[in-house]
């Protein structure tokens, strides 16, 4: 079986990279979502448990589920509890990371894999991609994004983005950069162009 492209998608918050990740799987990619693994991790009893026990009773609601949004207040302004946090969830997803790879690499069903891992540099998963892309969006634009879901405020960007490496680092990183600043189709066809290109390496 012909070894298939592992694509990596790095930006920054609310530039576009579910997007991006969604358009590969309509091209035919496996996407690995790690946002999703950890939030379907959170519902497991075992890490339930943990975040009870170092963060008080009080981030889980009267049905037992952990308040994300709570959590996310809290740790976002502590480096130690963030630190804390990704201890008890970062060895699970990066195991789930690994297995779905293996996994969808042995399947004729997709003709690639695509990495949509908010800290794919900083946990050192770049080394795992063939291919890298940047998802390159203004701050205004992505804050508007951001917004769309919900309350947010260009210091709550600036401070969550501040527990990341610098987007001029991801972009070093990058083999190609996306521009999302403007409609669906632009950016559908950057990257088929791009997938194109991969695939026929």
């Amino acid at each position: 079986m012909q070894q298939k492209p592992v694509i990596g998608i790095v930006g920054g918050i609310g530039s576009g990279k579910s997007t991006v990740a969604r358009e590969f799987s309509r091209l035919g990619c496996a996407v690995i979502d790690a946002d999703q693994i950890a939030h379907s991790l959170l519902n497991n009893a075992g890490t339930k448990q943990q975040i009870k026990d170092h963060f008080g009773p009080d981030l889980l609601t009267p049905r037992g589920d952990v308040n994300r949004k709570q959590l996310a207040e809290i740790v976002f302004r502590d480096p130690e509890k963030l630190s804390l946090l990704n201890s008890i969830l970062h060895p699970q997803v990066l195991g789930r990371c690994e297995t779905l790879l293996r996994k969808y690499g042995h399947s004729s069903r997709f003709n690639g894999i695509v990495l949509d891992m908010p800290l794919l540099v900083e946990v050192g998963w770049h080394t795992k991609c063939d291919h890298i892309i940047f998802i390159a969006c203004d701050q205004e634009l992505r804050l508007e994004r951001i917004r769309a879901k919900g309350p947010f405020s260009p210091r709550e960007l600036k401070m969550r983005e501040s527990f990341q490496i610098s987007l001029d680092t991801k972009q070093l990183h990058a083999d190609t950069t996306i521009h999302n600043t403007s409609d669906l189709s632009a950016l559908a066809g950057q990257i088929t162009e791009i997938f194109s290109k991969i695939l026929n390496r």
